[in-house]
């Protein structure tokens, strides 16, 4: 155990309201981005690195963070993403067999700023009844003014691209290249277990940048197309909404998740909006309308499909809703061999009630060939 000396540090809002804690380690400096939650008890380290996080400062809403250290095996891309960590109780010692390091030297590795004894209880009741926005967390406590002008230049996530951020910038191949079924995914900030789950189920995957056009992808000659997970406001994605209609227009085998299900959405001219606060952790509800029955998901997204308008358009069915707002979490086309979800069927971290989704991709992928 760690006997040094914490220092000080702050988690001050963009409205203003500030929450007082501890740097982890000996690790000072300032980091900024949209302040979320995540309600998950376990996997804060594929949360970490999901590229879907972003540009965001992550409050860990269970109480110890770290206790089972790190493997470099769980990850879901490859560094750290989250802006910045705020927790309650920091664990600086671990107790697992297959940790390999500390949270702490994870975290150093990846240059990350982590402030804990922060009061997340408050912190995550405040969030929730003023909505997510901007913050900035610190160790230079007597700066508050200098950091509130900072943080005001700020762009808001509402209008924000940030897959051009995460994406990769050249094509690769991920699986078996002797695998019966060849699938094009475009990279929004794809997770790296989406990639093993399609290639566990047969196939070989070429993975494009963001903005890459249709006839990339159509050049692979796949069996089927992947829209991927990824941060920011789906809106200005206007390359991946190209995309997604040109597939649509082929009637192509294609599936979405996320932000690729919101780019999808838009291509089918249904909006997207930015939610009061967005849905992030392994125990979301979702209901199955098609088989009536329940899942237990894991989630991480702050933007979703106009439901009003997705059950208005003659060419959509919403398949699947969120149990606790009613918000869309699953669209099919009634014409087209396209389909997608609002949460992660891949888990990682999280339940399996969704891993079907894979399957029923593949299905689609048989019955078109």
């Amino acid at each position: 155990m760690k006997y040094q000396k914490k220092q000080n540090a702050i988690v001050l809002l963009a409205d203003g309201t500030i929450f007082y804690g501890k740097a982890v380690g000996n690790k000072q400096g300032t980091s900024f981005g949209e302040v979320c939650f995540n309600t998950g008890m376990t996997g804060y380290q594929e949360i970490f690195t999901d590229p879907s996080y972003f540009g965001q400062l992550m409050v860990a809403t269970n109480a110890h963070i770290g206790n089972y250290g790190t493997n470099a095996e769980e990850i879901e891309s490859d560094s750290i993403k989250i802006a910045g960590l705020i927790v309650k109780n920091f664990s600086y010692e671990y107790s697992r067999d297959a940790a390999d390091s500390s949270l702490e030297d994870f975290l150093t590795k990846n240059n990350l700023l982590a402030i804990s004894d922060v009061d997340t209880r408050a912190l995550v009741s405040y969030i929730r009844d003023n909505g997510a926005m901007n913050a900035v967390i610190s160790t230079d406590v007597d700066n508050i003014e200098g950091l509130k002008e900072q943080l005001a230049a700020v762009p808001p996530m509402n209008g924000l691209e940030l897959s051009s951020k995460v994406s990769t910038t050249e094509p690769y191949f991920f699986g078996d290249e002797n695998a019966p079924y060849k699938i094009a995914a475009l990279d929004l900030g794809i997770k790296k277990n989406i990639l093993r789950n399609l290639a566990s189920r047969g196939a070989y995957i070429k993975v494009f940048p963001y903005n890459a056009k249709f006839e990339d992808l159509k050049a692979f000659n796949p069996d089927g197309y992947f829209l991927s997970n990824g941060p920011g406001d789906p809106e200005p994605l206007v390359e991946a909404q190209a995309v997604a209609k040109e597939i649509i227009k082929r009637d192509l085998p294609l599936f979405g998740i996320c932000l690729g299900h919101q780019v999808i959405a838009i291509a089918n001219g249904v909006s997207t909006y930015k939610m009061y606060n967005g849905h992030r952790g392994i125990n979301h509800p979702v209901k199955n309308l098609v088989t009536g029955k329940g899942e237990i998901t894991s989630q991480n997204h702050g933007f979703a499909v106009n439901r009003e308008e997705a059950e208005a358009n003659a060419d959509l069915k919403v398949t699947h809703v969120h149990l606790n707002d009613d918000t869309v979490a699953g669209l099919a086309m009634v014409s087209k061999n396209c389909f997608s979800v609002q949460y992660h069927p891949e888990a990682s971290p999280g339940p399996n009630d969704s891993v079907y989704l894979f399957d029923q991709f593949i299905e689609n992928i048989k019955k078109s060939k």
